[in-house]
């Protein structure tokens, strides 16, 4: 993988709030400042439940990913959810995105991973070609649904 990923850690978490405003703020994702840093506090700590890498050089990331793991027996055994994956946007459109997500799946397979999964907008057609050329494939017989707690 030419794109570097480094594992997020504590000191990131500056850095990583930047970016994640940013996206949210560009999906019109509703979520204050609070509740951010409690939802990636955890992970950068190393919560197993999940992860979070910075894409590109680590003082000045391009963008992230976010992991959260689960168990599947349909898939048998331990599975990802792509939480969230965001590139600036003045790096777009270089191929970034695709790399992480064809290779960063290779490797958590190497890891006893059986499945990754990802949400994305049924509008957007251009992030479904992104995560197509990266082999994910849609699910047509299912959709996700969320209960908000």
């Amino acid at each position: 993988m030419s794109t570097a990923l480094h594992l997020a850690k504590p000191e990131d978490l500056d850095r990583l709030m930047t970016l994640v405003a940013a996206f949210h703020a560009e999906m019109a994702i509703e979520s204050s400042e609070e509740s951010r840093k409690n939802a990636l506090a955890p992970l950068l700590d190393g919560i197993p439940l999940g992860c979070v890498y910075l894409i590109g050089p680590a003082r000045a990331p391009l963008g992230y990913i976010v992991l959260t793991f689960g168990w599947s027996v349909e898939f048998g055994g331990m599975d990802a959810f792509v939480d969230e994956i965001y590139i600036r946007p003045a790096v777009r459109k270089r191929g970034i995105a695709s790399e992480v997500l064809i290779d960063l799946p290779k490797a958590l397979a190497e890891g006893g991973l059986k499945a990754v999964h990802l949400e994305v907008d049924r509008e957007d057609e251009s992030a479904q070609h992104i995560y197509q050329r990266a082999r994910f494939k849609p699910r047509e017989r299912y959709m996700l649904m969320t209960k908000t707690l």
